[in-house]
């Protein structure tokens, strides 16, 4: 049996003045009425019942997903998300708890909202630990004016919401912040194309000359490093290999003992053979 709830409804920004009109026309259920379909639901899986559940409370998510209004974020999109909440909190709800499904709902619809609102807020994750998030949703109603918090409303709010003062204050810098396009349209005449990052920023490493002037380096430097070891003795050939060329990289000590020399023997001839490389990589370059 399938156990996906669909609605009968359609939520589109088309045509969202005539769902908001169908969801205030749909007739409210009594405790008693809401207490058999959950039931119904519960133990037969009869998705019709939960189908009723849902589109009665529909206008309760509307009344939630309202309070959202100040993010910069479609309000068909909001509901929706809360509508999926709801869905859920069906999906889980026990009538035999002795609550109203809204109550139990609420939880869920905020939630689902909530996780909508972080992704969407900006192209960087604003609020991404509990804290954050918790001043993320709680920071403009707490303030108490339009201007910059002082150091005291910043405590006050630290103190309200149990979290430090230094993340009221980066809460703040980041939702005063915003996101900035890469570059402006084609067509774009204002001052502020100035101040777009693609008339400042370059990256260089991007540019094929330089790819192709880095990649032809690289190779003459690989060639010179080639020359310079073929020019070291078979003893301080194996011990800057060992040292530093291996994948498994050898110790002075096991390199002693494979010499039959001391530890400090192949210090010095590991830093004479370096020596003679980079003499020979500068000199050649």
């Amino acid at each position: 049996m399938s156990d996906v709830i669909t609605l009968p409804v359609n939520l589109s920004v088309g045509t969202f003045d005539a769902y908001l009109n169908v969801v205030r026309q749909m007739p409210k259920l009594t405790p008693e009425q809401e207490h058999e379909l959950a039931i119904r639901f519960r133990d037969t899986g009869d998705l019709a019942a939960a189908r009723e559940l849902v589109m009665a409370n529909l206008r309760f998510v509307v009344h939630v997903a309202r309070g959202y209004s100040g993010y910069g974020l479609s309000m068909p999109d909001i509901i929706q998300e809360g509508n999926v909440g709801l869905m859920k909190a069906v999906k889980r709800f026990d009538p035999e708890m002795g609550v109203r499904l809204v109550s139990f709902a609420v939880h869920w619809i905020k939630a689902e909202i909530h996780e909508f609102v972080i992704k969407n807020w900006g192209i960087v994750k604003i609020a991404t630990t509990k804290a954050q998030r918790k001043l993320f949703f709680n920071l403009r109603k707490s303030k108490q004016g339009l201007g910059w918090l002082s150091n005291d409303e910043a405590t006050n709010i630290a103190n309200d919401l149990n979290v430090e003062v230094s993340a009221v204050f980066e809460m703040e810098k980041r939702l005063g912040s915003r996101d900035m396009s890469y570059d402006l349209p084609t067509d774009a005449e204002t001052d502020d194309a100035t101040l777009e990052p693609a008339s400042y920023l370059y990256e260089q490493n991007d540019d094929p000359a330089v790819m192709l002037e880095n990649a032809e380096w690289r190779g003459r430097e690989q060639k010179l490093l080639s020359k310079a070891l073929d020019t070291l003795d078979e003893r301080s050939l194996d011990i800057v290999s060992s040292r530093w060329l291996a994948e498994d990289k050898a110790t002075l000590h096991e390199l002693a003992e494979r010499h039959q020399v001391s530890a400090e023997r192949i210090r010095q001839l590991e830093q004479n053979a370096m020596k003679k490389l980079r003499e020979a990589v500068v000199f050649a370059a």
